[in-house]
């Protein structure tokens, strides 16, 4: 047995694929003194990596993650432990035939060769299926089975080849030391290692060893029913592991692999058993493995039968019986996604945790690449363990959404789906009026926002043909016309909008400029009283965040961030405050609630019911200025994000209600209405072609592409500024663009129904070809929404040079329908209001 060193750069913890992964990218990244620790021997420790059915479907509407699976896939090839068998998605109602043609959107768009067929080339391609079930298939050539344990195993050796590794099989973690928020080391049944550095590699147990050291994983083991049964004659008689594309029977949720001479079949459909990974039993009392428990089989009854349906021919045969059935355990996290990068809660302490076979080498490389540069090839911002809030890295939260998403695993997910779980748990001041106005509310970072409000259905009538109807259903989920003509009234008059998911940071002290200029790219020197817009650059010039930032003395700033980026920028904030205290950030979001009042009548509003001096004059655009309204003392700061005069009014929480009825009050004789954030993050924002974190602003563009680099460049240095000044240098790699969708008749479909583009979409040449930029990136929609005051349905997406032309004529893929669609805007001029005349009046 290796000795137990005394000292390590980094501990991983865990020896399945992703440990070994993380294990092996580092020792490449030039890490030395790797330890992997693992409580089970090897090859095989018992985690998930040695039960699961290790098949890889590359496409995934979440393009991170498309491309996490891609990366992995050519890691595999290269080690040899890669079989390509292709594979098959099948439909058997006309709603997965729709979700099908979604699929072939996102295959497109992430460049990944894939084909919709009938039920008879399903039936060429697995002649054992029975036909008459089956509407459609989505078929990808590039399925693929791989070898993770043998992948692990070739990994290891190379890191060790490199001398850069140490490896302890049957070693387990007992404890992991902690000192001032900073890892320092741990402690095995074999003895202690001190280090700076651990890796939670460790799956399902990741959320026990976390606590160790204080830090909350947010993900529960959850069990995944699958047998084996056999042996088949007809798949005996191939003589290889697997001769047929792999099936995914998308409704019944269920998959069938060939194993040799047996089928596997696995299920989704069965209850949700979540577990705790304090029970998970211990290697010497598990009759397979701590990861194979014993097999509930009424669970997984009512999935036979569809398996039988399916596959009859093969299944109903006498000499073929159940060989191998367990419940096996994998990673649930609250939104389905994995959980990667340093704690919030322990600095040292990195998660590499929930994921799945396809993604492990990509994880590993991706994880070695933030670890030694701080930053990744890929934009994880989906993945980032930083971004959940607190409430959300809780077991009650996390096992709550397990629950529920279990069965959206293979089920049908609606882009703009909310959860109906862990619900009402951040409520804003206005919470009861908005009720009693029947706002329909869209939760983001916790917090319940009003998306529309049904009080406001009278304005349709108003508005008529103006409002944008939607006649699919699934164009027209968790979506309503409201929001059109609420968006017809704030341009016509003015409406008040709840922006309390709002996350809010003060920056204090006598260094707080010095500090706040190395984070953010603008000039952040400013007079007191200033507003400045920036993006946060990743050390590579990517976007990490963009912020309002309000100078509200020479030592004090007020930052403001949205509300599904909050908990991440907090993070990355606190990490790199000073040590000496020169610069401090507290976190005031919960302290204050926001409205925003915009609209060509605001000032009318705002003037009836504050003594302060709202004029232009008085209170120019990009300004903060504390004032009194109705008798509650307000930070209004005169921004706007949809393109209208008007103010965000951050007021004490405990004053909210006060804030709003007394506003609500003042606005009836201007026809004020409330309005929800489909208004403020859709339409109003697409008119004004402004930007949104997470959708046109990632890592993996820059400021220039994205029309945002700044005519000068301040002389004080920020992470990212080398970076910046090469993009500014460059040519453009792509340019973000606004296009236009075309009158209605040009956007239907078949069925002559008109139809709206979400969001993910390919953006193709007007011969349905892909467009792809210099750097390899497909051009595809990063937001969509309708424009009501220009009548038209707009897009935007990143599209090569040569093809940013306005005037430009290209096609959007929706559904496997091409429509076309214009090139109106590249940059950042709005469509609506180019010159800003109306919000800077």
């Amino acid at each position: 047995m290796t000795d137990l060193p005394a000292r390590a750069d980094v501990v991983v913890i865990g020896a399945g694929i992703v440990g070994n992964s993380v294990s092996y990218h580092l020792a490449e990244a030039g890490w030395r003194n790797i330890v992997l620790v693992d409580k089970g021997p090897l090859p095989d420790p018992g985690g998930s990596t040695g039960h699961a059915s290790n098949f890889i479907f590359p496409v995934d509407h979440s393009k991170e993650i498309t491309a996490l699976t891609l990366d992995s896939m050519r890691q595999y090839e290269k080690l040899g432990t890669l079989t390509t068998c292709g594979g098959v998605e099948i439909a058997r109602t006309p709603e997965r035939v729709e979700e099908l043609r979604r699929r072939m959107a996102s295959a497109t768009a992430w460049g990944v060769e894939s084909e919709l067929v009938d039920a008879d080339r399903v039936a060429r391609l697995v002649p054992f299926v029975n036909r008459d079930l089956i509407l459609a298939g989505f078929h990808t050539p590039s399925v693929a089975v791989v070898d993770p344990l043998q992948t692990g195993a070739l990994m290891r050796q190379q890191a060790l080849a490199q001398g850069a590794l140490t490896v302890l099989p049957n070693t387990e973690i007992t404890g992991v030391h902690v000192e001032d928020g900073h890892i320092r080391g741990v402690s095995t049944d074999a003895g202690d290692i001190v280090t700076d550095t651990v890796v939670l590699a460790c799956g399902v147990w990741s959320p026990k060893i976390g606590a160790m050291a204080g830090a909350r994983i947010p993900l529960t083991p959850a069990v995944h029913q699958m047998i084996d049964v056999g042996p088949i004659p007809e798949l005996a008689e191939t003589h290889t592991e697997i001769a047929y594309p792999i099936v995914r029977d998308m409704d019944a949720m269920m998959y069938e692999r060939q194993s040799g001479a047996d089928l596997e079949v696995g299920s989704y459909a069965h209850r949700p058993i979540l577990h705790r990974a304090e029970e998970i039993p211990s290697i010497a009392s598990a009759a397979l493995s701590p990861t194979q428990l014993p097999f509930t089989q009424e669970d997984f009854d009512p999935q036979l039968e569809d398996a039988l349906e399916l596959f009859g021919s093969v299944l109903d045969n006498r000499e073929a019986g159940v060989r191998h059935a367990i419940n096996g355990l994998l990673s649930m996290t609250p939104d389905g996604a994995p959980v990667l990068g340093e704690t919030p809660e322990v600095a040292g302490l990195w998660s590499a945790a929930a994921v799945w076979i396809k993604e492990g080498p990509g994880v590993g490389r991706v994880l070695a690449e933030w670890m030694t540069h701080g930053t990744t090839e890929v934009d994880l911002h989906g993945a980032d363990i930083a971004r959940f809030y607190p409430h959300q890295r809780t077991q009650d939260v996390v096992r709550a959404r397990a629950d529920e998403g279990f069965n959206k695993i293979y089920g049908i997910v609606h882009p703009r789906e909310q959860w109906n779980s862990a619900r009402g748990r951040r409520l804003s001041p206005f919470h009861a009026r908005e009720v009693a106005r029947g706002a329909e509310f869209f939760e983001v970072g916790g917090w319940e926002r009003p998306h529309w409000y049904e009080s406001n259905r009278p304005l349709l009538d108003e508005f008529g043909a103006q409002v944008q109807h939607r006649a699919h259903e699934w164009d027209a989920r968790w979506w309503s016309p409201i929001t059109d003509a609420e968006h017809l009234a704030m341009r016509q008059r003015c409406a008040m909008i709840d922006l309390s998911a709002f996350a809010q940071f003060d920056v204090r002290g006598p260094r707080a400029r010095d500090w706040l200029q190395h984070m953010v790219l603008a000039q952040v020197d400013r007079p007191v009283g200033r507003l400045i817009y920036t993006p946060v650059l990743t050390p590579d010039g990517g976007f990490r965040s963009d912020l309002t930032v309000a100078r509200l003395a020479t030592d004090h700033y007020r930052v403001i961030t949205g509300g599904a980026d909050g908990a991440r920028d907090l993070f990355w904030f606190t990490r790199h405050l000073p040590d000496d205290g020169s610069a401090t950030l507290t976190d005031v979001t919960s302290a204050v609630c926001t409205l925003g009042l915009w609209g060509p009548r605001a000032r009318d509003v705002l003037a009836t019911v504050t003594d302060d001096d709202v004029s232009h004059e008085g209170f120019p655009f990009g300004t903060a200025k504390s004032i009194v309204v109705g008798g509650v003392p307000v930070l209004a700061l005169r921004v706007s994000y949809v393109g209208e005069l008007g103010w965000e009014l951050h007021a004490p929480f405990e004053q909210g209600a006060r804030l709003w009825d007394v506003l609500a009050e003042a606005g009836q004789p201007h026809g004020l209405v409330p309005a929800g954030i489909g208004v403020y993050g859709t339409t109003g924002r697409l008119e004004k072609g402004y930007r949104l974190m997470g959708a046109e602003l990632d890592a993996e563009h820059d400021p220039v592409e994205a029309g945002l680099a700044l005519p000068k460049v301040k002389s004080a240095d920020f992470i990212g500024k080398e970076a910046y000044l090469r993009a500014r240098e460059d040519q453009p790699a792509a340019l973000l663009c606004s296009l236009l969708m075309g009158p209605p008749e040009t956007h239907t479909d078949p069925s002559g129904v008109v139809r709206y583009p979400q969001g993910g979409e390919p953006v193709v040449t007007p011969e349905g070809e892909r467009i792809v930029d210099r750097k390899g990136r497909g051009s595809y929609v990063t937001s969509a929404g309708a424009a009501p005051s220009l009548g038209t349905h707009l897009l935007m997406a990143y599209l090569p040079p040569t093809v940013a032309v306005e005037g430009t004529e290209l096609g959007v893929r929706y559904m496997e329908q091409r429509y076309p669609v214009t090139v109106a805007r590249v940059g950042r001029t709005p469509l609506f209001d180019p010159d800003d005349t109306r919000m800077k009046s």
